[in-house]
């Protein structure tokens, strides 16, 4: 099936190969049922093959060296896959979490700060699912991801008795593509328009920073001979903006508002554009909390802004969310995701 999708990259319109394609997809989902497929914890003690793969596999947070990996599987920390019976040694889908004692609202606590080598069962009452990776091209649109998260609550939930809270720790993939997108829009817009800026409300397409913003950012970065909205596209597609605390400051409001809107408003066939969004609500989760700054690593820039976002899972209500955004497309979110998303309508 994955050389059927890589064809389907090149022959979009072949309606034979789309067919054959769901039929593939449809007996995968048969062969790879919940009930075949087999969870393992993932230690330091396993075989160095399956380690490797682990590290080789993992697509939200590359690994750096071994050392990383150790602490990826050691004390407050878990490595759960699942495998299937044909292929016993190959990871199918992997999800790393993070034991805490709170929604965990950055990254890098989590995968570079230190962590103690004991585990308190006591005070251990959340877990992190912060990466989760579908190793297998073939399966896409599989559903797996779903079932190895509702495997491993109800394995921590027997592992520690005081554990009340589940949540994602997610990256937001395709934002700052999208927010150039729509800043290329309004400058399309704009061009014959006599304000170069592109903020003077007239244009159908909505504002994304206000005119004060937005000279702000052109008076900070230097740039005052140059059109406020050129200079911002220029300082998200370089990063640049990351520079200098004064920027960062103020580009906060405004990145994290149209971050709601991007989650929460941005539909596409009337489900969430993000696909990570839609994964999680699709499981039930509730569109919790943005995280400013939350992944400051230059790829985490280059996808969000180094925003990202938690999916809280409550589990007496995910078969309801779920249901609910399946069929009416209803987002449940949190106030301050819904305030945010309506800011941003409101510039």
């Amino acid at each position: 099936r994955a050389d059927t999708l890589d064809l389907l990259t090149k022959a979009k319109d072949s309606a034979e190969l789309r067919s054959f394609s769901s039929s593939l997809r449809e007996m995968l989902s048969h062969w790879f049922s919940a009930g075949l497929l087999h969870l393992q914890r993932i230690t330091w003690e396993s075989s160095c093959d399956i380690l490797q793969k682990i590290s080789e596999y993992e697509a939200v947070h590359p690994m750096r060296n071994w050392a990383d990996l150790k602490r990826r599987v050691g004390p407050n920390r878990r490595c759960f896959i699942f495998t299937h019976s044909t292929m016993p040694r190959e990871p199918v889908v992997v999800l790393h979490t993070a034991l805490t004692n709170q929604i965990s609202d950055n990254i890098q606590t989590i995968v570079s700060t230190a962590i103690p080598d004991e585990e308190d069962v006591d005070t251990i009452n959340t877990a992190i699912f912060y990466s989760i990776t579908s190793t297998q091209k073939g399966l896409q649109g599989v559903e797996l991801g779903n079932y190895l998260i509702k495997r491993v609550v109800r394995e921590l939930q027997g592992e520690f008795p005081k554990m009340t809270q589940f949540s994602s720790l997610s990256p937001i993939p395709g934002f700052r593509d999208w927010l150039v997108g729509e800043i290329n829009k309004l400058l399309s817009s704009t061009e014959s328009s006599s304000d170069d800026s592109g903020v003077d409300g007239t244009s159908s397409v909505p504002v994304l920073l206000t005119a004060a913003e937005l000279r702000k950012v052109a008076d900070i970065a230097g740039k005052e001979d140059v059109p406020p909205l050129v200079t911002l596209k220029k300082l998200l597609q370089t990063n640049q903006w990351t520079g200098a605390e004064v920027m960062v400051e103020t580009l906060k409001d405004p990145l994290m508002t149209l971050c709601a809107r991007y989650l929460y408003l941005e539909k596409r066939r009337g489900y969430a554009i993000n696909p990570v969004a839609n994964f999680h609500l699709r499981n039930g989760a509730v569109l919790w909390r943005l995280n400013w700054q939350a992944d400051t690593s230059p790829r985490g820039v280059s996808q969000s802004c180094g925003i990202m976002v938690n999916y809280r899972y409550f589990l007496g209500d995910t078969m309801r969310n779920s249901q609910r955004y399946m069929e009416e497309q209803h987002i449940e979110a949190s106030q301050q995701v819904v305030e945010l998303a309506q800011a941003a309508g409101g510039r």
